[in-house]
């Protein structure tokens, strides 16, 4: 996967995406990234079943770990260390 030079930003197919925060002890990004996957799945299972609800809650849940690891959200590089472990511990509360 290609990084633009400053690191911040990932590129996939000529499109930029903000990369995930690179602080993120990798344990902990692992367990988001799991969150991350079980939410996009949800939303595909409450597609199928054309559930809107179901679906909001689970596209909820995809960007509370989108922001969780830094990819949406105030960017990382603007937040201090505190204020980022803070960010990435709250995605992993029920």
């Amino acid at each position: 996967m290609e990084r633009t030079p400053d690191g911040r930003h990932v590129v996939i197919n000529g499109r930029r995406w903000r990369a995930t925060d690179p602080d993120i002890p990798e344990d902990v990004a692992a367990r988001l990234r799991q969150v991350l996957m079980a939410a996009r799945r949800d939303v595909g299972a409450a597609l199928r079943a054309g559930d809107a609800e179901a679906e909001a809650r689970a596209r909820a849940r995809v960007h509370a770990a989108k922001v969780a690891l830094g990819e949406r959200g105030t960017p990382w590089w603007e937040q201090g260390a505190e204020e980022r472990r803070r960010r990435w511990e709250a995605g992993l509360e029920p």
